[in-house]
């Protein structure tokens, strides 16, 4: 049981708190992505969530990086918090006809809803009612994924209308979702040929200690073994894993990728 059926990497390139921790000392932001591949073949990209890149941005990105480099990125909060997938039908066709610039390097597209309260949406129905249009009209030469904050709404409901879209649904480790064994008791959260998986953590309790992320402060080490033991089985049902780990989830994004992979390899040579 190797790495192979893993894309790892990091929210985010871009932090400059990891000069001296990941980067070199001396290292300078146009410098960042092109050492940060190096390392990792994927990253997830957050600054999309914010503002449609430039073009120009865009075609940096895939010109500093190798062949076979895969960015994920984050859609548009115009989309998914602002207008709620309502008349969002330009804002996502600008974001695509950037971000396609990548060419083969464009990998898997986040909808990344907030928590809703009962006054946007009473139930998972209703969220589901305004989801579904939407994931149609959406280009089918995508890979998309779906995250959800409102832990309630887990239900093999949910899961069925993606699994009929090839739609994956964002398995996070959250404050606020289930751990990843309870998740797996809501019915079955595997719903494309692909799995995506996105370390996120508490972002109020860690932003307490730091604002650096230069460094671990809390250890996840029991967390990620919880993770290599369901991974275990989901990459046997899907054609690759993507995971991705926040800085706010133990303090430094790429130690937790590393711990990760011990782990996973630690499983591998000592199988239960």
């Amino acid at each position: 049981m190797d790495l192979v059926p893993f894309r790892l990497g990091t929210s985010s390139w871009t932090g400059e708190g990891w000069v001296g921790s990941f980067y070199p000392v001396g290292s300078k932001a146009q410098d960042f992505l092109p050492i940060y591949a190096q390392t990792f073949d994927t990253v997830e990209i957050d600054s999309t969530f914010y503002r449609i890149p430039a073009a120009a941005t865009v075609q940096q990105w895939r010109e500093r990086t190798p062949p076979g480099f895969i960015f994920a990125a984050k859609a548009p909060q115009s989309i998914t918090h602002e207008k709620i997938l309502v008349d969002a039908e330009e804002d996502m066709a600008a974001f695509l006809k950037v971000m396609d610039l990548l060419g083969d390097k464009l990998g898997p597209l986040l909808l990344q809803f907030p928590y809703f309260n009962k006054q946007k949406f009473r139930g998972v129905d209703f969220f589901l009612e305004r989801l579904e249009p939407f994931l149609d009209r959406l280009p089918k030469n995508h890979q998309w994924v779906v995250e959800i904050r409102n832990r309630n709404w887990l239900s093999e409901k949910l899961y069925a209308a993606l699994r009929r879209r090839g739609v994956a649904l964002a398995l996070v480790d959250h404050a606020w979702m289930p751990r990843p064994g309870e998740l797996f008791q809501t019915g079955d959260p595997i719903t494309a040929d692909f799995a995506f998986i996105r370390w996120i953590g508490d972002r109020k309790a860690i932003e307490e200690q730091t604002k650096i992320w230069d460094r671990t402060l809390m250890d996840r080490t029991e967390d990620l073994r919880e993770w290599v033991r369901i991974l275990t089985s989901v990459i046997k049902r899907v054609n690759l894993t993507y995971a991705f780990a926040n800085n706010h989830y133990g303090g430094f994004a790429p130690h937790t990728i590393e711990l990760f992979k011990r782990l996973w390899e630690e499983q591998a040579a000592h199988p239960p």
